[in-house]
Protein backbone atom coordinates (compact mmCIF):
# COMPACT_ATOMS: atom_id res chain seq x y z
CA UNK A 1 0.00 0.00 0.00
CA UNK A 2 1.28 3.48 -0.86
CA UNK A 3 1.53 4.98 2.64
CA UNK A 4 2.73 8.52 3.33
CA UNK A 5 5.23 9.32 6.07
CA UNK A 6 2.51 10.91 8.22
CA UNK A 7 0.26 7.86 7.85
CA UNK A 8 3.12 5.53 8.73
CA UNK A 9 4.03 7.45 11.89
CA UNK A 10 0.39 7.45 13.04
CA UNK A 11 0.08 3.75 12.25
CA UNK A 12 3.21 2.90 14.25
CA UNK A 13 1.95 4.83 17.27
CA UNK A 14 -1.46 3.12 17.16
CA UNK A 15 -0.36 -0.46 16.41
CA UNK A 16 1.97 -1.41 19.27
CA UNK A 17 5.02 -1.32 17.00
CA UNK A 18 8.26 -1.39 19.01
CA UNK A 19 10.93 -2.42 16.51
CA UNK A 20 11.50 -1.35 12.93
CA UNK A 21 13.77 -3.12 10.47
CA UNK A 22 15.38 -1.00 7.79
CA UNK A 23 16.16 -3.45 4.99
CA UNK A 24 18.32 -3.17 1.88
CA UNK A 25 20.39 -5.42 -0.38
CA UNK A 26 24.04 -5.58 -1.17
CA UNK A 27 25.08 -5.68 -4.84
CA UNK A 28 24.57 -9.48 -4.87
CA UNK A 29 20.98 -9.42 -3.59
CA UNK A 30 21.76 -10.47 -0.02
CA UNK A 31 19.34 -8.78 2.36
CA UNK A 32 20.81 -6.70 5.17
CA UNK A 33 19.03 -4.73 7.86
CA UNK A 34 19.37 -2.43 10.86
CA UNK A 35 16.74 -2.44 13.62
CA UNK A 36 15.68 0.80 15.25
CA UNK A 37 13.18 1.56 17.99
CA UNK A 38 9.82 2.95 16.91
CA UNK A 39 10.49 6.46 18.22
CA UNK A 40 13.52 6.71 15.89
CA UNK A 41 11.45 6.33 12.74
CA UNK A 42 10.73 10.03 12.22
CA UNK A 43 14.49 10.73 12.38
CA UNK A 44 15.08 7.95 9.87
CA UNK A 45 12.64 9.57 7.44
CA UNK A 46 14.25 12.99 7.84
CA UNK A 47 17.96 12.29 8.16
CA UNK A 48 18.47 8.58 7.51
CA UNK A 49 20.19 5.97 9.66
CA UNK A 50 23.91 5.54 9.09
CA UNK A 51 25.80 2.28 8.67
CA UNK A 52 29.37 1.18 7.98
CA UNK A 53 29.37 0.61 4.21
CA UNK A 54 32.99 -0.57 4.26
CA UNK A 55 31.84 -3.75 6.00
CA UNK A 56 29.72 -4.81 3.00
CA UNK A 57 31.39 -6.32 -0.07
CA UNK A 58 31.25 -4.02 -3.07
CA UNK A 59 30.11 -0.90 -1.20
CA UNK A 60 32.65 1.63 0.18
CA UNK A 61 36.19 1.58 1.56
CA UNK A 62 37.15 2.65 5.07
CA UNK A 63 38.24 6.12 4.00
CA UNK A 64 34.64 7.10 3.14
CA UNK A 65 32.53 4.49 4.82
CA UNK A 66 29.30 6.25 5.88
CA UNK A 67 26.08 5.65 3.98
CA UNK A 68 22.52 6.33 5.15
CA UNK A 69 19.28 4.34 4.94
CA UNK A 70 16.05 6.21 4.22
CA UNK A 71 12.94 4.02 4.64
CA UNK A 72 10.46 3.96 1.75
CA UNK A 73 7.08 4.43 3.47
CA UNK A 74 5.26 2.60 0.66
CA UNK A 75 7.02 -0.66 1.63
CA UNK A 76 5.73 -0.93 5.21
CA UNK A 77 5.05 -4.53 6.19
CA UNK A 78 4.58 -6.46 9.41
CA UNK A 79 6.79 -9.46 10.05
CA UNK A 80 4.09 -11.90 11.18
CA UNK A 81 6.51 -14.48 12.59
CA UNK A 82 7.82 -11.94 15.08
CA UNK A 83 6.02 -11.27 18.45
CA UNK A 84 2.47 -9.91 18.28
CA UNK A 85 3.10 -7.73 21.32
CA UNK A 86 5.79 -5.17 20.67
CA UNK A 87 5.36 -5.81 16.96
CA UNK A 88 8.05 -5.62 14.30
CA UNK A 89 7.63 -3.89 10.94
CA UNK A 90 9.99 -3.65 7.98
CA UNK A 91 10.73 -1.07 5.31
CA UNK A 92 12.89 -1.36 2.23
CA UNK A 93 15.22 1.61 2.06
CA UNK A 94 16.91 3.97 -0.34
CA UNK A 95 20.66 4.29 0.20
CA UNK A 96 22.16 7.77 0.18
CA UNK A 97 25.49 9.48 0.70
CA UNK A 98 25.85 11.83 3.71
CA UNK A 99 24.81 14.77 1.47
CA UNK A 100 21.57 12.86 0.67
CA UNK A 101 22.58 12.17 -2.93
CA UNK A 102 21.65 8.69 -4.14
CA UNK A 103 24.39 6.12 -3.58
CA UNK A 104 25.60 4.96 -6.99
CA UNK A 105 25.47 1.30 -5.93
CA UNK A 106 21.86 1.35 -4.69
CA UNK A 107 20.56 -1.48 -6.87
CA UNK A 108 16.93 -0.66 -6.07
CA UNK A 109 17.53 2.67 -7.79
CA UNK A 110 18.67 0.92 -10.99
CA UNK A 111 15.25 -0.72 -11.22
CA UNK A 112 13.50 2.60 -10.58
CA UNK A 113 15.44 4.06 -13.52
CA UNK A 114 14.45 1.16 -15.78
CA UNK A 115 10.80 1.65 -14.82
CA UNK A 116 11.02 5.36 -15.65
CA UNK A 117 12.41 4.50 -19.08
CA UNK A 118 9.59 2.02 -19.57
CA UNK A 119 7.00 4.66 -18.71
CA UNK A 120 8.67 7.29 -20.91
CA UNK A 121 8.20 4.93 -23.86
CA UNK A 122 4.50 4.52 -23.05
CA UNK A 123 4.58 1.06 -21.46
CA UNK A 124 3.65 -0.49 -18.16
CA UNK A 125 5.15 -3.79 -17.05
CA UNK A 126 3.98 -6.61 -14.82
CA UNK A 127 6.35 -9.24 -13.42
CA UNK A 128 5.46 -12.48 -11.70
CA UNK A 129 8.00 -15.00 -10.44
CA UNK A 130 7.94 -18.78 -10.06
CA UNK A 131 10.40 -19.67 -7.33
CA UNK A 132 11.75 -23.13 -6.45
CA UNK A 133 13.57 -24.13 -3.27
CA UNK A 134 14.52 -27.20 -1.24
CA UNK A 135 13.72 -28.12 2.36
CA UNK A 136 16.31 -30.12 4.30
CA UNK A 137 16.24 -31.60 7.78
CA UNK A 138 18.32 -30.05 10.55
CA UNK A 139 20.38 -31.73 13.25
CA UNK A 140 19.86 -31.53 17.03
CA UNK A 141 21.65 -28.16 17.10
CA UNK A 142 19.47 -26.72 14.33
CA UNK A 143 22.21 -26.83 11.70
CA UNK A 144 21.28 -27.93 8.17
CA UNK A 145 21.94 -31.48 7.03
CA UNK A 146 21.97 -32.82 3.48
CA UNK A 147 18.93 -35.05 4.17
CA UNK A 148 15.86 -33.84 2.28
CA UNK A 149 12.63 -33.30 4.17
CA UNK A 150 10.80 -35.86 2.04
CA UNK A 151 11.10 -38.06 -1.04
CA UNK A 152 8.10 -36.67 -2.89
CA UNK A 153 7.97 -35.76 -6.57
CA UNK A 154 6.09 -33.39 -8.87
CA UNK A 155 2.63 -32.44 -7.54
CA UNK A 156 2.67 -35.27 -4.97
CA UNK A 157 0.41 -35.03 -1.95
CA UNK A 158 0.73 -36.15 1.65
CA UNK A 159 2.20 -38.44 2.92
CA UNK A 160 4.82 -38.32 0.11
CA UNK A 161 4.71 -34.52 0.30
CA UNK A 162 5.72 -33.70 3.85
CA UNK A 163 6.04 -30.00 3.12
CA UNK A 164 2.40 -29.09 2.49
CA UNK A 165 1.90 -27.56 5.94
CA UNK A 166 5.13 -25.58 5.64
CA UNK A 167 4.06 -24.24 2.24
CA UNK A 168 0.65 -23.39 3.69
CA UNK A 169 2.27 -21.46 6.54
CA UNK A 170 4.56 -19.65 4.10
CA UNK A 171 1.64 -18.64 1.87
CA UNK A 172 -0.49 -17.43 4.78
CA UNK A 173 2.43 -15.43 6.18
CA UNK A 174 2.99 -13.83 2.78
CA UNK A 175 -0.69 -12.91 2.59
CA UNK A 176 -0.47 -11.20 5.97
CA UNK A 177 2.40 -9.15 4.53
CA UNK A 178 0.36 -8.12 1.50
CA UNK A 179 2.19 -10.45 -0.89
CA UNK A 180 -0.06 -12.55 -3.12
CA UNK A 181 1.00 -16.14 -3.81
CA UNK A 182 -1.09 -17.75 -6.57
CA UNK A 183 -0.10 -21.43 -6.48
CA UNK A 184 2.17 -23.72 -4.50
CA UNK A 185 3.12 -27.36 -4.93
CA UNK A 186 5.76 -30.02 -4.50
CA UNK A 187 8.33 -29.92 -7.29
CA UNK A 188 10.25 -32.72 -9.02
CA UNK A 189 13.11 -33.12 -6.57
CA UNK A 190 12.86 -34.76 -3.14
CA UNK A 191 12.11 -32.00 -0.65
CA UNK A 192 11.74 -29.47 -3.49
CA UNK A 193 8.89 -26.97 -3.62
CA UNK A 194 7.60 -24.11 -5.76
CA UNK A 195 5.53 -21.04 -4.96
CA UNK A 196 4.31 -18.75 -7.77
CA UNK A 197 3.30 -15.13 -7.35
CA UNK A 198 0.64 -12.86 -8.74
CA UNK A 199 2.17 -10.32 -11.06
CA UNK A 200 2.92 -6.78 -9.89
CA UNK A 201 4.94 -3.78 -11.00
CA UNK A 202 8.70 -4.42 -11.29
CA UNK A 203 9.79 -2.67 -8.07
CA UNK A 204 7.11 -4.37 -5.99
CA UNK A 205 7.95 -7.73 -7.58
CA UNK A 206 11.62 -7.30 -6.63
CA UNK A 207 10.79 -6.20 -3.08
CA UNK A 208 8.41 -9.14 -2.73
CA UNK A 209 11.03 -11.61 -3.94
CA UNK A 210 13.50 -10.43 -1.29
CA UNK A 211 10.77 -10.64 1.35
CA UNK A 212 9.72 -14.09 0.12
CA UNK A 213 13.18 -15.58 0.61
CA UNK A 214 13.32 -14.33 4.19
CA UNK A 215 9.83 -15.68 4.91
CA UNK A 216 10.66 -19.13 3.53
CA UNK A 217 13.80 -19.36 5.62
CA UNK A 218 12.07 -18.10 8.78
CA UNK A 219 9.08 -20.44 8.48
CA UNK A 220 11.30 -23.40 7.59
CA UNK A 221 13.44 -22.75 10.68
CA UNK A 222 10.31 -22.48 12.84
CA UNK A 223 9.40 -25.97 11.64
CA UNK A 224 12.84 -27.43 12.36
CA UNK A 225 13.90 -27.36 8.69
CA UNK A 226 16.42 -25.56 6.53
CA UNK A 227 15.42 -23.90 3.24
CA UNK A 228 17.97 -23.29 0.51
CA UNK A 229 17.61 -21.46 -2.79
CA UNK A 230 20.92 -22.85 -4.05
CA UNK A 231 20.37 -23.53 -7.78
CA UNK A 232 21.68 -27.12 -7.72
CA UNK A 233 21.92 -28.44 -4.15
CA UNK A 234 21.71 -32.12 -5.21
CA UNK A 235 23.78 -33.14 -8.21
CA UNK A 236 21.46 -35.79 -9.65
CA UNK A 237 18.17 -34.05 -8.91
CA UNK A 238 16.18 -31.16 -10.33
CA UNK A 239 17.75 -27.73 -9.97
CA UNK A 240 15.89 -24.77 -8.49
CA UNK A 241 15.13 -22.00 -10.96
CA UNK A 242 13.45 -18.62 -10.81
CA UNK A 243 11.22 -18.29 -13.85
CA UNK A 244 10.48 -14.64 -14.58
CA UNK A 245 7.13 -13.98 -16.25
CA UNK A 246 6.83 -10.58 -17.84
CA UNK A 247 4.08 -8.76 -19.73
CA UNK A 248 3.97 -5.30 -21.26
CA UNK A 249 0.93 -3.11 -21.81
CA UNK A 250 0.52 -0.05 -23.98
CA UNK A 251 -2.60 2.13 -23.87
CA UNK A 252 -4.12 -0.43 -21.51
CA UNK A 253 -3.64 -3.32 -23.93
CA UNK A 254 -1.32 -6.30 -23.36
CA UNK A 255 1.10 -6.46 -26.30
CA UNK A 256 1.84 -10.17 -25.84
CA UNK A 257 -0.17 -12.93 -27.44
CA UNK A 258 0.02 -16.71 -27.22
CA UNK A 259 -1.12 -17.20 -30.81
CA UNK A 260 1.83 -17.86 -33.13
CA UNK A 261 0.37 -15.67 -35.85
CA UNK A 262 -0.72 -12.72 -33.73
CA UNK A 263 2.41 -11.39 -32.05
CA UNK A 264 2.77 -7.62 -32.11
CA UNK A 265 5.99 -6.25 -33.60
CA UNK A 266 6.75 -4.59 -30.25
CA UNK A 267 6.45 -7.87 -28.35
CA UNK A 268 8.68 -9.64 -30.86
CA UNK A 269 11.30 -6.90 -30.68
CA UNK A 270 11.17 -6.91 -26.87
CA UNK A 271 11.91 -10.65 -26.80
CA UNK A 272 14.55 -10.22 -29.50
CA UNK A 273 16.25 -7.55 -27.38
CA UNK A 274 16.51 -9.93 -24.43
CA UNK A 275 17.80 -12.74 -26.65
CA UNK A 276 20.43 -10.44 -28.17
CA UNK A 277 21.77 -9.47 -24.71
CA UNK A 278 21.24 -12.67 -22.73
CA UNK A 279 24.89 -13.75 -22.68
CA UNK A 280 25.88 -10.34 -21.30
CA UNK A 281 23.11 -10.56 -18.66
CA UNK A 282 23.95 -14.06 -17.50
CA UNK A 283 26.53 -13.00 -14.90
CA UNK A 284 23.63 -11.24 -13.13
CA UNK A 285 20.88 -13.78 -13.88
CA UNK A 286 23.06 -16.75 -12.83
CA UNK A 287 25.55 -15.11 -10.49
CA UNK A 288 27.22 -18.00 -8.66
CA UNK A 289 29.37 -20.95 -9.72
CA UNK A 290 26.67 -23.45 -8.77
CA UNK A 291 24.18 -21.70 -11.11
CA UNK A 292 25.75 -23.35 -14.15
CA UNK A 293 25.37 -26.89 -12.82
CA UNK A 294 21.63 -26.50 -13.38
CA UNK A 295 21.77 -25.70 -17.11
CA UNK A 296 20.78 -28.33 -19.66
CA UNK A 297 18.82 -30.79 -17.50
CA UNK A 298 15.50 -31.08 -15.72
CA UNK A 299 13.92 -28.44 -17.99
CA UNK A 300 16.60 -25.83 -17.29
CA UNK A 301 17.68 -24.19 -20.56
CA UNK A 302 21.14 -24.34 -22.05
CA UNK A 303 20.63 -22.68 -25.43
CA UNK A 304 19.53 -19.24 -26.60
CA UNK A 305 16.18 -19.95 -28.21
CA UNK A 306 12.44 -19.39 -27.82
CA UNK A 307 9.17 -21.13 -28.60
CA UNK A 308 5.53 -21.40 -27.59
CA UNK A 309 4.77 -23.55 -24.50
CA UNK A 310 8.07 -25.42 -24.91
CA UNK A 311 9.86 -25.89 -21.57
CA UNK A 312 13.21 -26.77 -23.14
CA UNK A 313 13.68 -23.17 -24.33
CA UNK A 314 15.29 -20.09 -22.82
CA UNK A 315 12.11 -18.09 -23.45
CA UNK A 316 8.68 -19.57 -23.88
CA UNK A 317 5.28 -18.04 -24.53
CA UNK A 318 2.90 -19.87 -22.16
CA UNK A 319 -0.60 -20.91 -23.15
CA UNK A 320 -2.50 -18.10 -21.44
CA UNK A 321 -5.18 -15.55 -22.21
CA UNK A 322 -6.17 -12.00 -21.30
CA UNK A 323 -4.01 -10.31 -18.72
CA UNK A 324 -2.01 -13.54 -18.28
CA UNK A 325 -0.48 -13.32 -21.77
CA UNK A 326 3.25 -12.99 -21.27
CA UNK A 327 6.78 -14.24 -21.92
CA UNK A 328 8.63 -16.48 -19.48
CA UNK A 329 12.42 -16.28 -19.06
CA UNK A 330 13.61 -19.64 -17.72
CA UNK A 331 17.35 -19.30 -17.17
CA UNK A 332 17.56 -17.20 -13.95
CA UNK A 333 17.88 -18.65 -10.46
CA UNK A 334 17.21 -17.30 -6.98
CA UNK A 335 20.81 -16.28 -6.29
CA UNK A 336 20.04 -13.08 -8.25
CA UNK A 337 19.79 -9.54 -7.05
CA UNK A 338 16.23 -9.01 -8.38
CA UNK A 339 16.64 -5.25 -8.73
CA UNK A 340 19.59 -5.69 -11.08
CA UNK A 341 18.12 -8.67 -12.90
CA UNK A 342 14.73 -7.07 -13.58
CA UNK A 343 16.32 -3.74 -14.55
CA UNK A 344 18.69 -5.32 -17.07
CA UNK A 345 15.97 -7.52 -18.58
CA UNK A 346 13.73 -4.46 -19.05
CA UNK A 347 16.53 -2.38 -20.60
CA UNK A 348 17.44 -5.20 -23.00
CA UNK A 349 13.84 -5.57 -24.12
CA UNK A 350 13.32 -1.83 -24.50
CA UNK A 351 16.51 -1.58 -26.56
CA UNK A 352 15.03 -4.27 -28.79
CA UNK A 353 11.85 -2.23 -29.26
CA UNK A 354 13.74 0.98 -30.01
CA UNK A 355 15.95 -0.80 -32.56
CA UNK A 356 12.97 -2.78 -33.96
CA UNK A 357 14.99 -5.98 -33.71
CA UNK A 358 13.55 -8.94 -35.62
CA UNK A 359 12.73 -12.03 -33.58
CA UNK A 360 14.56 -15.21 -34.67
CA UNK A 361 12.42 -18.14 -35.74
CA UNK A 362 11.10 -20.28 -32.87
CA UNK A 363 12.74 -23.62 -32.10
CA UNK A 364 9.66 -25.83 -31.94
CA UNK A 365 11.54 -28.95 -30.83
CA UNK A 366 12.63 -30.59 -27.60
CA UNK A 367 16.19 -29.35 -27.17
CA UNK A 368 16.92 -32.00 -24.53
CA UNK A 369 16.51 -34.75 -27.14
CA UNK A 370 17.41 -32.91 -30.38
CA UNK A 371 20.17 -34.34 -32.56
CA UNK A 372 23.66 -32.86 -32.51
CA UNK A 373 23.37 -31.12 -35.89
CA UNK A 374 20.44 -29.05 -34.58
CA UNK A 375 22.08 -28.32 -31.24
CA UNK A 376 25.33 -27.18 -32.85
CA UNK A 377 23.44 -24.56 -34.86
CA UNK A 378 22.06 -22.82 -31.74
CA UNK A 379 24.11 -20.43 -29.62
CA UNK A 380 24.57 -21.60 -26.03
CA UNK A 381 24.40 -19.73 -22.76
CA UNK A 382 27.74 -19.26 -20.96
CA UNK A 383 28.75 -22.63 -19.52
CA UNK A 384 30.31 -21.30 -16.31
CA UNK A 385 30.66 -18.13 -14.27
CA UNK A 386 34.05 -17.31 -15.81
CA UNK A 387 32.57 -17.32 -19.33
CA UNK A 388 29.68 -15.17 -18.13
CA UNK A 389 32.09 -12.65 -16.60
CA UNK A 390 34.05 -12.53 -19.87
CA UNK A 391 30.83 -11.63 -21.70
CA UNK A 392 30.09 -8.98 -19.08
CA UNK A 393 33.56 -7.44 -19.50
CA UNK A 394 32.80 -6.88 -23.19
CA UNK A 395 29.35 -5.35 -22.59
CA UNK A 396 29.09 -1.63 -23.33
CA UNK A 397 25.31 -2.09 -22.89
CA UNK A 398 25.62 -3.01 -19.19
CA UNK A 399 28.41 -0.48 -18.56
CA UNK A 400 26.11 2.25 -19.83
CA UNK A 401 23.28 1.16 -17.51
CA UNK A 402 25.14 0.32 -14.30
CA UNK A 403 28.27 2.42 -14.71
CA UNK A 404 31.82 1.22 -15.20
CA UNK A 405 32.75 1.48 -11.50
CA UNK A 406 29.87 -0.71 -10.39
CA UNK A 407 30.51 -3.30 -13.10
CA UNK A 408 34.24 -3.37 -12.32
CA UNK A 409 33.56 -4.02 -8.63
CA UNK A 410 31.07 -6.77 -9.46
CA UNK A 411 33.44 -8.50 -11.87
CA UNK A 412 36.39 -8.23 -9.47
CA UNK A 413 34.53 -9.83 -6.56
CA UNK A 414 32.98 -12.55 -8.73
CA UNK A 415 36.32 -13.33 -10.38
CA UNK A 416 37.87 -13.78 -6.93
CA UNK A 417 35.01 -16.15 -6.07
CA UNK A 418 35.60 -18.17 -9.23
CA UNK A 419 39.36 -18.32 -8.64
CA UNK A 420 38.84 -19.48 -5.05
CA UNK A 421 36.57 -22.26 -6.31
CA UNK A 422 39.10 -23.38 -8.94
CA UNK A 423 41.85 -23.46 -6.30
CA UNK A 424 39.73 -25.30 -3.73
CA UNK A 425 40.90 -28.85 -3.05
CA UNK A 426 37.36 -29.87 -2.05
CA UNK A 427 34.93 -28.25 -4.46
CA UNK A 428 31.87 -29.91 -2.92
CA UNK A 429 32.80 -28.39 0.44
CA UNK A 430 33.25 -24.99 -1.26
CA UNK A 431 29.73 -25.27 -2.69
CA UNK A 432 28.27 -26.21 0.67
CA UNK A 433 30.03 -23.45 2.62
CA UNK A 434 29.50 -20.66 0.09
CA UNK A 435 26.10 -21.49 -1.37
CA UNK A 436 24.13 -24.19 0.45
CA UNK A 437 24.21 -22.38 3.78
CA UNK A 438 24.05 -18.82 2.39
CA UNK A 439 21.72 -18.70 -0.62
Amino acid sequence: MDYTRKEVLEFVRESDVKFIRLAFCDMFGVQKNISIMADELERAFENGISFDASAIDGFMDVSKSDLFLYPDPATLSFLPWRPQQGRVIRFFCDINYPDKATYYGDTRNFLKAATKRLESMGYTCKIGTECEFYLFKTDEDGNPTTITHDNGGYLDISPLDKGENVRREICLTLEEMGIKPETSHHEQGPGQHEIDFKYSDPLTAADNFIAFKSVVKAIAARNGLYATFMPKPIAEQSGSGLHINLSLSKDGSNIFNNNKDEHSQEAESFIAGIISKISELTAFLNPIINSYERFGSYKAPKYVSWSHQNRSQLIRIPAASGEKKRMELRSPDSAINPYLAFALILHAGLDGIQKQLPLPKPMDINLFTANKDVIDSIPALPSNLCEALDKLKESSFINDILGADFVHKYIDIKQQEYNAYMNAADKERFNMEHYFTRI
